[in-house]
């Protein structure tokens, strides 16, 4: 599997993660003194996908158009 790939794959499983959560909030809660916060989880969910959708762009081809004179 190459890196493209693989940042795809991230992508796209965290992705359906967020879409879970969004279609299925939940409560913040505390268990035995550590809270848990779906929206700290959100936020950590769509910050992987700013991050991998950063380094697509990073990884795709481009191109530079240049233009010389004799």
């Amino acid at each position: 599997m190459t890196d493209l790939e693989q940042i795809e794959n991230i992508r796209q499983l965290t992705l359906l993660q967020l879409a879970d959560i969004r279609a299925n909030p939940k409560p913040t809660y505390t268990i035995d003194g550590q809270t848990v916060s779906w929206t700290a989880y959100v936020q950590s969910l769509q910050e992987a996908v700013d991050w991998c959708d950063a380094k697509l762009i990073g990884l795709a081809p481009f191109e530079v158009r240049s233009q010389a004179m004799t």
